[in-house]
């Protein structure tokens, strides 16, 4: 890479850290398949005394929701799943009775409501961060709610709706979230530093993420937050790695095109939600198909203590690029601010 295209992308994540008043991230920048770029950028301590390696594990959150579509989207190719039969089909006691299929839980067009807007659920995190709920308890909490709409007549983003497809898959795999992750893109990758948190034991090397929802004051979640928080569980990985799964899922690598093209069809409209021009949500993968950089697909991430991004632009200044962006900050989705702060200097480069 030119050294002056290098500076330049660092002068970009730096405005938009500084901007936000985040203090370091994690980048990476895959063309064609090849690594271009991996930078920590900033720092890893609010005294900005220690540098932000580029290997930094972050949890990433909701882009863990595009893995485990992507088992879905295996398992329904080998005919032990089907995407448009009743989810109670193969969960006979199944909390809700109204028939949901698996593709419009995918699509977060099921109904099923969400905790994350509840006052007993971040009061639960604040108090007891290191004691999760079990699912039962989430299913609970979001059963109180009941259906937000009947199912295919709307749109909500559920996280009880990747709960239940997390839970299916273990029971029809006779497999762990580790185990099929391990199988469909953890070991055909090589990965190393990627792995499904289960306790706090798990994640001592987590790199330090700052947060608010324990109190008035920014403090380090890394080793207080447990991953079972995230009920559908929660994928720890770096900026590399995670472009890696990014990639080799949206170019075909791990899966047949044609499950892709079925993950990356807009189910729902979004509309524009800068910077992306043009959201739809497909089959746990969001899509922007009014990008300047052709069709562009991934997922965004967040939760106490980081800001996390995947997209894969399919004709980035010609080229299929993939970005990964990882702040240790949480903010308004900034980690895809930094994702495409990147991509707008390499197409202009």
């Amino acid at each position: 890479m030119e050294q002056g295209t290098q500076a330049a992308l660092k002068e970009a994540v730096d405005r938009t850290l500084t901007q936000a008043q985040i203090p370091g991230a994690a980048i990476a920048v895959c063309i064609e398949g090849k690594p271009l770029l991996t930078l920590g950028m900033g720092h890893q301590d609010l005294h900005q005394t220690i540098s932000l390696p580029s290997d930094a594990s972050f949890y990433i959150y909701s882009v863990t929701k595009s893995l485990i579509a992507a088992t879905v989207m295996k398992q329904a190719k080998a005919g032990r799943l089907s995407l448009d039969a009743p989810i109670q089909d193969y969960w006979s006691n199944f909390p809700v009775q109204t028939p949901i299929t698996l593709r419009q839980i995918l699509s977060h067009s099921s109904g099923l409501p969400d905790y994350g807007g509840l006052p007993a659920y971040h009061e639960a995190v604040k108090v007891t961060p290191g004691a999760p709920w079990p699912p039962e308890a989430f299913f609970e909490v979001a059963s109180r709610q009941g259906l937000l709409f009947a199912p295919g007549q709307g749109w909500s983003y559920s996280n009880i709706g990747y709960l239940v497809l997390k839970l299916l898959l273990e029971k029809v795999t006779g497999q762990s979230m580790q185990a099929y992750l391990d199988e469909l893109f953890f070991t055909p990758l090589g990965l190393t530093q990627t792995f499904v948190a289960a306790s706090l034991d798990d994640v001592t090397g987590l790199t330090p993420g700052y947060t608010s929802v324990f109190g008035d004051e920014l403090e380090d979640m890394s080793q207080r937050y447990h991953p079972g928080w995230v009920s559908h569980g929660v994928v720890v990985s770096t900026a590399a790695e995670l472009a890696t799964m990014m990639h080799a899922l949206i170019t075909g690598e791990l899966l047949a095109l044609t499950l892709v093209e079925q993950m990356a069809q807009p189910v729902h409209r979004l509309g524009p939600h800068p910077p992306l021009q043009n959201v739809g949500c497909g089959l746990g993968l969001f899509v922007d198909t009014a990008s300047p950089y052709a069709r562009v697909a991934g997922h965004n991430g967040g939760g106490p203590g980081y800001s996390i991004a995947a997209f894969h632009f399919s004709a980035l200044a010609g080229r299929p690029t993939t970005i990964a962006a990882a702040t240790n900050r949480e903010g308004d989705n900034v980690g895809v601010d930094v994702a495409y702060a990147l991509a707008r200097v390499l197409a202009e480069a």
